[in-house]
């Protein structure tokens, strides 16, 4: 049959316009990819000129500029922030959020407890979100879930894994938990809304409260093991017919594209809204650094964390207080002086924890701390807290302890009688706190004894005085009765001349 020419122009311009349509929407969608590279471009510039406030410390090491809005390195120990950008900035943690509910998992459950999946669990997790496709009625042991929480992200694992703790499927109780932890932990400016950080406006954390979080996560060895573990596999169960194999894709831990060797632990999370977060752990030299990065574009959360760990292990070194040869004094005070025994020769009544320690730039010198005493302290063995402070940065606190032992050589380094080192020359190389007890208790006795003397002179003056009182009154009633008698005699004896 043909086709009249009206009708041939018609079918012509339709494929053109079906030509031209699939034409200009591949142009839209490459447009949009451009548009879409241009604004992280332009996210990037625009993070990257944001100060950083830890670089307006005085003779601070400048610390790397970084993508991320919100940026943090703080040492694992001691809590001092040693690199901070918009630290206490609200952000959306995304997956970051499952290192608090693998923690609090940890914390109330035995490994070996059985994890059921209930509908909610599995069909309230969005499809296109991270999971490993858990059913309903299947089962895995809790050790299970916090791999597949902390290797593979899994979402619906933090939901089940949430109902198994609270008894629930409101997850608002959960987040209660989470919330309430939280504070524990020194957190100020976060809160949960969900287990697994999938989006909500009300779920919101900081880069400062990620690592104090990331302080009791880190000190976990179980939990840092599993972020590390490169496979993920689930034998088959009658509660889990098809098994579970999973690979972990954060590309910081070793074997990773981006590998960094002293890496303790990490967790990364993404979503549109809070972009490409990352919070780890690296431990060189006995320093244990804690780094969060948060709304970030990839791949430079990983690079700037790296860059970041390389300037705290770089710029900054652990001190040992009661290992310095610096004297030490508190507030010009005589009490707690090293290098000299106040009351004498004497073994240490009270010294410095050996322990503990602060954290400073290597340029600096310990005399340009200053401390703060406190006596309010945590445990019956110790005496005061000692806190220091470089430039109005806190940098970590001291326990001052009392002697349990006389022998105990771990708190207390006293001279062998043999020893040719004199008193002072130790002194100058100690930070105890030197008090002779005998030679106080000796002084207090003498001080005793002046007040009983002084106590039993005035109780004797005091007598001395009311005696005499009383031998002037008698006198003066005696002189008196006298005069009266003599008055009388007088007037009988002129009546008997009359």
């Amino acid at each position: 049959m043909k086709l009249s020419p009206a009708k041939k122009m018609h079918k012509r311009l339709t494929r053109s316009t079906a030509v031209i349509c699939v034409f200009l929407l591949f142009l839209s969608q490459e447009s949009t990819v451009l548009a879409d590279n241009l604004t992280a471009e332009e996210r990037l510039e625009s993070q990257r000129a944001m100060p950083v406030a830890s670089n307006q410390v005085p003779n601070w090491p400048a610390g790397p500029i970084v993508g991320a809005e919100s940026a943090i390195l703080m040492e694992a120990e001691t809590g001092t922030i040693l690199y901070e950008k918009n630290i206490h900035q609200k952000e959306y943690p995304a997956s970051t959020t499952k290192i608090l509910t693998a923690l609090i998992a940890s914390e109330r459950c035995s490994m070996d407890e059985i994890v059921t999946f209930s509908h909610d669990a599995v069909f309230d997790t969005p499809r296109d979100s991270s999971h490993i496709a858990m059913d309903v009625g299947q089962e895995l042991t809790l050790e299970q879930c916090l791999n597949a929480i902390l290797i593979r992200s899994a979402n619906e694992v933090c939901f089940a894994t949430a109902e198994h703790i609270t008894g629930t499927t409101d997850w608002s109780v959960f987040a209660d938990i989470m919330n309430e932890r939280a504070d524990e932990l020194g957190c100020l400016n976060s809160h949960f809304a969900n287990p697994n950080g999938l989006p909500d406006e009300n779920h919101y954390t900081t880069a400062y409260d990620l690592a104090m979080i990331g302080r009791a996560f880190f000190a976990n060895e179980m939990l840092c093991k599993i972020t590390l573990t490169r496979r993920m596999e689930f034998p088959a169960t009658d509660r889990l017919p098809q098994g579970k194999l999973e690979v972990n894709l954060m590309k910081i831990i070793p074997g990773g594209e981006y590998a960094y060797e002293y890496l303790v632990g990490c967790k990364t999370g993404y979503t549109d809204d809070a972009r490409s977060c990352l919070v780890s752990c690296a431990e060189k030299d006995g320093m244990k650094l804690i780094c969060v990065v948060m709304k970030d574009e990839a791949p430079y959360q990983y690079e700037d964390t790296i860059s970041l760990f390389n300037y705290g292990f770089s710029n900054f070194e652990k001190i040992y207080v009661s290992q310095t040869d610096t004297k030490y004094n508190i507030d010009n005070g005589e009490l707690f002086y090293s290098g000299n025994d106040i009351f004498g020769n004497s073994k240490p009544f009270l010294s410095l924890n050996k322990e503990d320690f602060i954290v400073l730039p290597r340029t600096a010198s310990f005399e340009d701390t200053e401390s703060v005493i406190s006596y309010d302290t945590a445990g019956n063995s110790e005496a005061a807290l000692i806190t220091y402070s470089y430039h109005g940065v806190p940098i970590g606190s001291i326990r001052v302890d009392f002697a349990i032992d006389e022998n105990d050589t771990y708190l207390f380094d006293t001279l062998p009688e043999s020893s040719d080192i004199s008193r002072e020359e130790q002194a100058e190389k100690t930070s105890f706190i030197f008090v002779n007890v005998l030679r106080i208790l000796l002084a207090l006795a003498g001080i005793a004894v002046i007040l009983f003397l002084i106590l039993l002179v005035k109780a004797f003056l005091k007598n001395y005085a009311f005696a005499e009182r009383n031998n002037r009154r008698t006198w003066r009633r005696n002189r008196r009765q006298r005069r009266r008698k003599s008055k009388w005699s007088g007037s009988n004896h002129y009546r008997d001349y009359d």
